[in-house]
Formats: C-alpha cells, structure tokens, sequence
C-alpha cells in the first residue's frame, strides 16, 4: 500500500528528488526555533543527535531496498545520494573512488552553507566543523564501522569564493575505533519506523530495480523502473519521520514534556507548509481541492500509509482527512501524533503551501478516529511565521536541471 503507486513513473521521477530535499529542509525549521530555545550551542547539540540517532538506520534501511549492501566506500558514497542530508544539486556532492577503503567527496555547491554562511563564522564552524564531525562518521558506520570522514578542508571559507566550498577523504581501516553508540539509539532503533516493511520492488518492471553495479556521477531518477522509485518515495518519507523522532529525542532531553511538543509542532508547521508548496509546483497542480487532495495524498508528513494510516477523500468541494486514533506514526510520537482536534496549527500550515484559502475544521470523531475537512474561505490566510522561517532557506526556491547521462565512477 503506497501513496505514490497511483502516479506515473515519469512523475514519481520527478517527485524523488523534491522529497530528498524537502526532507533536507527540516532542520531550517527545526533549528530556528531550537536556537531559541536553548541558544547556538544548544541547537548544535541537538542536531548532531538527531542525526546520529536516525542516519544509520534509514542508510541501511535504502541498502537493502536498492541491494548495493556492502561494507565498501563506494556502498557509502552511494547511500549519500538517496540521504535527506544530500538531496542532489542542491547539495552537490562529487565523489572519486580509489579503492574498497578510499575514497573523496567534495561539494561543488552547498545549500546548507549558502544558507548559514550570512550569519556568521560561529554558525559556520557549528555546521562544518562541530556537527559535520559526529555525523558524517554516523552515517559511515552504517556501512561500516571502521570508516572514517576526515576534512581535506572546509569552511569557513578563506577566500571567501573558494570552491569547491568543501573536500573530505573517507578511509576504511581495521584499526579505526568505530564512534560510540549515542546513549539514545534504542529510542529511535526500536520505533515502528525503523521496522516497517515496504513492498518489494519488482525486478519485471522496465527501468532499474536497483543500484547495484558502479557508483555513479549523479543519479538520474528517470534511469529507475516505477517500482524501484515508489519504494525511494516511501523510504525518503520515513527518512523524514526518523530524523524527526531523532529530533524530538534530543529537544526533550532538555526540556518538559509541553516545550517539546511546542517545539515539535512549529518544526512540523514549518516543513510542511513549504513541502506542499513545492510538492504542488513540481506536479504542476492547481489550488483547488482536487489540488490539495493529490498534496495530502504524497505529503510525506502523511506517508507512508503503512505507518501513518491516513484516510482522504473528497466531498463535494471539500477535502476530508481522517486520523486513526492507533498507528505507527502514533505509537512513535511521529508527526501526525503532534495533531489534536483542539489545534490544527502545523495541519492550517500544510494545506496553506496549495492555497492560503484553504481551512480546516473538525468534522467529527469517534471511538476509532477523528476527522478533518477542509474547504476554502473567501480570504486567503497570511502564511504562518513558522513558514516564513523556513522560507529563509535558499532551498525554498530551488530548482533542479537535467544533468544528462550520468558516468559511472571505476576506480582510479
């Protein structure tokens, strides 16, 4: 059962790469109300948690699905492409592969530090230095535990236009003590999204099943077979929804249970809002409800089904969404849990990135659910701050170009 089976594989082509970066936008929510709570030092603290605590489990979840399992760099360069903390183009990583155990990357643009480099060389080494350190060997240990991602420089920049803006080896060696485990892991290890079973993809089907063979220059999602590119959606959905607990694992390490959630729901708003926006511009919809149900259908905030158990329909001119009181996404503490009947904030901002008319309302509940419906008033509504945030991001506006054929990358 997957949202995405309905579309087209030229569409879901599209689609793959606008939920990567999408999901890479989350911090810009997350962090800026996480810098206000507890300052540059607290965020910085929180952000390397959440991702050591979720990127080794979506990496190895992505492996498996696409079969290039291993323990080679290359296997680690190749997880990089399919990672929310990558999204191609925007995050533009370039990779040479010497050998089983070494190998580069290098940035030839970085979003994340287009964003952070306005303020300030604080920030700067917080992102590049404090926090790239723990998590890039994170998401390494995935594939093996042994591999280490060390600078061959980084920012901040001296010049200032240096490029590219970034270079770092990765080494495979037995003598490499491997990172600790983060005292947190089980909480994220043991979710219902880390465990949740996806349908296989279908070998038959025309396209690529899978990535096994050479690392390439870049991944051309067009390249992939229907099947293979519906379980890329589902997984990028989940990669979201584990950074997300991961997230929320870390904010409530330092504060009560309502600060929290307060914090949770904002970062919710703020994703959510500017996902719809570009989920709707990247499928060339409209702004009417047909509009908003396709949005609500692929939001990844609502998916996958399996884990979410969401309902929508349409009724007349008005979209009805229903919330299960039990699901995956509830038992985590996922998005869709941050929801109540009595505050439909973070679910007003979603429906807003289709149309600032758009409102919601509770329709009714029950002993198994409760219901939503959405219609649209007559004046539009002035886009949430948590939105306008997250808007900060270059990300917002971001658009991806066609790179042709990409080359396979053989040893040197």
């Amino acid at each position: 059962m997957s949202s995405y089976a309905g579309l087209s594989r030229d569409q879901l082509a599209v689609l793959v790469p606008e939920l990567l970066l999408c999901g890479h936008l989350i911090d810009r929510s997350g962090m800026a109300h996480t810098i206000g709570a507890f300052g540059r030092e607290g965020m910085t603290a929180v952000a390397i948690e959440e991702w050591q605590l979720a990127s080794p489990i979506y990496t190895r979840r992505m492996q498996r699905a696409l079969r290039f399992s291993g323990d080679s760099v290359e296997t680690i360069f190749k997880g990089l492409q399919l990672d929310i903390g990558a999204p191609p183009q925007f995050m533009d990583f370039r990779f040479r592969v010497d050998d089983h155990d070494h190998g580069e990357f290098w940035l030839d643009h970085c979003g994340a530090l287009a964003d952070v480099e306005p303020m300030g060389e604080e920030f700067v080494v917080a992102m590049c230095h404090d926090i790239e350190d723990p998590t890039f060997d994170a998401t390494a240990l995935a594939t093996n535990p042994h591999a280490q991602v060390r600078p061959i420089h980084r920012p901040p920049r001296k010049p200032a236009d240096r490029t590219p803006v970034c270079a770092w080896t990765v080494v495979i060696d037995p003598a490499h003590v491997p990172p600790a485990i983060p005292r947190n892991a089980a909480l994220v290890a043991n979710s219902v999204a880390a465990g949740l079973e996806l349908a296989e993809i279908d070998p038959g089907e025309e396209g690529k099943a899978d990535y096994t063979g050479p690392l390439l220059s870049d991944l051309r999602f067009a390249d992939f077979s229907h099947a293979a590119l519906r379980r890329m959606a589902d997984e990028i959905c989940l990669q979201q929804h584990l950074l997300t607990l991961g997230f929320m694992v870390a904010i409530r390490e330092r504060s009560d249970a309502a600060t929290a959630l307060g914090i949770g729901r904002k970062q919710f708003a703020g994703i959510a809002g500017l996902t719809s926006e570009r989920l709707r511009k990247c499928l060339d919809l409209g702004h009417d409800p047909h509009a908003l149900a396709t949005v609500l259908r692929l939001h990844p905030a609502l998916n996958p089904l399996s884990y979410t158990g969401i309902e929508i329909a349409l009724a007349n001119s008005a979209v009805r969404l229903r919330f299960p009181h039990t699901s995956g996404a509830q038992t985590d503490g996922a998005w869709p849990s941050m929801l109540t009947a009595d505050d439909l904030r973070p679910l007003d901002a979603l429906v807003r990135g289709v149309d600032p008319r758009f409102v919601t309302r509770l329709a009714g509940t029950d002993q198994h659910g409760w219901t939503v419906e959405i219609d649209q008033a007559d004046h539009p509504f002035r886009e949430a701050s948590e939105v306008a945030v997250t808007r900060f991001s270059t990300g917002a506006g971001f658009s991806f170009t066609d790179r042709g054929k990409p080359l396979p990358l053989t040893v040197v």
